[in-house]
This record gives C-alpha cells, sequence and structure tokens, in this order.
C-alpha cells in the first residue's frame, strides 16, 4: 500500500479550536507556540487540529477574519518546527458527531451543505498555497450508515470545489460509524491520487472507553485491564457498549488482546485503499485517562505494530487533556517509552 510521507507519525489538538468554548481565552492559552516545539521534540512529523465551524463563521456564516489569522499562526508555528498540519473540520453548521451540540440537518439541507462548500472555498483560497504541508479533512465522524450515499455526493462536490482553488492540497474523508474502518469500502473511489481514506481506531471500546461518562450505557466506575480475555471483554461489551462487541466474539474466548486483533480491524480498509490506490490514514486513536497508564503503553503498542504492518499514517487523540490526554502528568512514568512506538 502507498504510504502518505510526512504524516507517519502525528498527535491531535483536539480542544483548543473545537470541543471548547470558543473563548479568545481558551485559544490564547490551551494550545501555544512551546507546546510546537515539544511535540517536534517527541518525533511527530505532524498535527492534526480540529476546529469547530464557530472559529471561521459567525453565526449567519459571516467570516471572522480573527480566526483565518489564528489559522495562519499555527500554520506558520507548524512551518518553523518542522510539523506537517492536517486541518479538520469537526463541526459545520447542521452537522456534528456529538448530539448534544444541537447541530442537525446537514445531510438533508441544501442550505447548510451550500454553507459547507462556501467555508472550504474560504479556507482553501486563504490557506491552499500551503499546500506543501497542509491538508484538508472535509468532515470528522459521519455518524449513521444510513448518511453515506449523501455524504459521498457531498464530500465529491467538495472536494470539486477545492480543486478549482487548491489543486494539489491533499484531502482527507472519511466514512460512517464514525470514521469506522468498516465504512472504507463504501467511500467513492478516490476523484485524484491526492484523496485520502481517513479512519479511526478506539477498539475495543470497553477497554478504551471504560468508564467514559460521555457514554449513557457505560457504569462509570468500570474498570478493565488490558490483558482481560476476549471473553471477558466482549461479555462487558454486551453490557456496556451495546451493539459493539468490535469482533471481540470471533476470538477464541480464553486469549488475550494482540496487534493480530487490529491487523485484523484494519485488514479491509488496507485493501480496499489498495484497490484503489489510495492513501489510508488514521486520524484518531487513543486510550481514556481512566485506564492504568501502564496498559494504555500497551494498546499502543500493539496498535502501532498494526499500522506498521500496512504503512498506515496516524495521530493520536489528544496533546492535552480531552480525557485522552498524552502530555498529562498521569502519563509520565510511560511517555518515554510510548514515544518509541508512537
Amino acid at each position: 500500500m502507498k504510504i502518505w510521507s510526512g504524516h507517519q507519525k502525528g498527535v491531535n489538538l483536539g480542544g483548543w479550536y473545537s470541543q471548547c468554548d470558543h473563548s479568545r481565552e481558551r485559544y490564547d492559552k490551551f494550545i501555544t507556540e512551546e507546546d510546537f516545539a515539544v511535540i517536534r521534540s517527541w518525533g511527530a512529523d505532524h498535527v492534526r487540529v480540529p476546529i469547530d465551524y464557530e472559529l471561521l463563521e459567525d453565526v449567519d456564516g459571516a467570516p471572522l477574519e480573527e480566526g483565518y489569522l489564528r489559522l495562519e499562526k499555527t500554520i506558520g508555528w507548524c512551518r518553523d518546527n518542522g510539523l506537517n498540519m492536517i486541518l479538520d473540520l469537526h463541526k459545520t453548521a447542521g452537522y456534528s458527531f456529538d448530539a448534544d451540540e444541537g447541530e442537525a440537518g446537514f445531510f438533508d439541507s441544501e442550505f447548510y451543505q451550500e454553507r459547507f462548500y462556501r467555508l472550504w472555498e474560504r479556507i482553501a483560497g486563504r490557506f491552499g498555497q500551503n499546500a506543501d504541508m497542509l491538508a484538508f479533512e472535509l468532515l470528522n465522524e459521519v455518524t449513521e450508515k444510513s448518511y453515506a450515499a449523501a455524504w459521498n455526493r457531498i464530500a465529491g462536490e467538495c472536494i470539486r470545489r477545492i480543486r478549482l482553488i487548491a489543486p494539489d492540497a491533499y484531502i482527507l474523508v472519511g466514512g460512517y460509524w464514525y470514521n469506522s474502518a468498516a465504512a472504507v469500502r463504501d467511500l467513492d473511489p478516490p476523484a485524484d491520487e491526492r484523496i485520502i481514506y481517513n479512519f479511526h481506531c478506539y477498539e475495543p471500546h470497553i477497554f478504551t472507553h471504560q468508564g467514559a461518562y460521555w457514554m449513557p450505557t457505560m457504569d462509570q466506575s468500570f474498570r478493565i485491564p488490558v490483558t482481560a480475555t476476549y471473553g471477558q471483554m466482549e461479555a462487558a461489551s454486551q453490557k456496556m457498549v451495546p451493539g459493539n462487541v468490535a469482533g471481540l466474539d470471533k476470538y477464541p474466548p480464553e486469549e488475550t488482546l494482540s496487534a493480530a486483533y487490529f491487523e485484523a480491524y484494519m485488514a479491509d480498509a488496507a485493501s480496499a485503499a489498495a484497490e484503489r490506490g489510495a492513501l489510508l490514514y488514521c486520524g484518531e486513536y487513543g486510550v481514556i485517562d481512566l485506564a492504568d497508564p501502564e496498559d494504555a503503553y500497551v494498546w499502543y503498542r500493539m496498535i502501532h505494530q498494526a499500522f506498521d504492518k500496512y504503512g498506515i499514517g496516524r495521530a493520536a487523540w489528544s496533546y492535552r487533556e480531552m480525557d485522552f490526554g498524552l502530555s498529562d502528568k498521569r502519563m509520565d512514568p510511560v511517555r518515554e517509552r510510548l514515544l518509541e512506538v508512537l
């Protein structure tokens, strides 16, 4: 499979321009220029920068110059530190992967879709000249499979419009079920050689999201080690992540998680990308801060073996806080070892 050079080892900057209160204080202080030097010292070659549309648009869709200037500065900090960058639209008017955001109607609304296209046209016009180090990710985590046809159509039109302005930029497209690897095959064939198929991997959820307060069926006191058997993980999944046993039932119940599990999870996505001559990338993966750091390290080590087998570039979620922070103090005992495999 083709390898996306310069985007093999990355970190997300979640919570900075996205999933936040969108205050100037948050923008100014949550991530600073010094953090880019730290990330580079970790051996990373790129960052993924999630943004919400509120950074760049007012409530009526008019552009906010201050937001564009902030992104211009962010791109400069990446250049100064030898980092490539992915600009990820985490939320657009009418759609968010998080239902609590109250955004709705995007996939049925020509008005919202046109606003989405115009936003990307502005982004491409402002930053398209940075195609040597800046890639565009159209939209984060489409949820329902029922949106697949509409999303393929919308993504295709958006790519067409971006290409009129920024013909050389890499563009990332992910599928339904929150960018599931299983959805990659249902994406339309790439429009050109600079389209990236994108997926996320937090499998098995029962381990990576143990105790997650935002999951209504999850017992917040629940904890499970990475050494739990497939049978134990499946049983807990059936109870607390109904409908998402994540393929755990395909393995001998007495055996434990291994790199082979992740290789199998990614296999069809890797095959689909290879058949179509597309690049494949994992934009998010990580372990909740409630898990034991040593267990988290083992999980990262296993998933990285699978990434390396297929030549898949990736960006871990997330640099600071956001319930997954790699720079948080809890990770101090394992961070040096973790960075060797990240």
